[in-house]
């Protein structure tokens, strides 16, 4: 069952290497690898974190915002980046097993999409989130970016 403490292996700093579709929603759509920093600071004694992630290849940086709901017990992940100075629609979810599932709804080229995160490969030292799209309300998804997360050499967590 999910907790206040399912981020906690997330803090500190990581070397990210990315890989996204071209088009997030065509799943024949050529993929782009490219490397990024992220460090994770956690809040509220474990139960909230802030993330900052800085992406040079997209000229880009994102934050995200993690907040535990004591009532439901779940996650809400909230997604902002410098290149839109906005809040994305929150996906919410929970850990069972090790593994986190999210989902939320938000639009993409004018489409609506549904959204799915998942957090998996969880330990000390490794991670891998991954993006999912779909446009059929969740019958069919094309994931369209992982995030595989290293821990810099000599580093720990926080």
């Amino acid at each position: 069952m999910s907790s206040p403490h399912d981020f906690d292996f997330f803090h500190g700093e990581w070397e990210v290497l990315n890989r996204r579709r071209a088009d997030f929603l065509a799943p024949d759509s050529d993929w782009v690898e490219f490397p990024a920093t992220h460090w994770c600071r956690p809040l509220f004694d474990g139960a909230a974190n802030i993330d900052e992630i800085d992406m040079p290849y997209l000229g880009a940086k994102g934050l995200t915002l993690r907040l535990f709901d004591v009532d439901t017990r779940e996650w809400s992940l909230n997604w902002s980046s410098n290149t839109t100075g906005r809040l994305f629609p929150p996906v919410i979810g929970r850990f069972e097993g090790g593994r986190g599932e999210f989902y939320g709804d938000d639009t993409h080229d004018g489409k609506d999409v549904r959204v799915r995160f998942v957090w998996s490969g969880i330990s000390d030292s490794a991670a891998r989130w991954e993006q999912a799209f779909s446009v059929d309300g969740g019958d069919t998804w094309v994931t369209n970016w992982y995030m595989d997360f290293s821990r810099p050499s000599g580093t720990t967590g926080a």
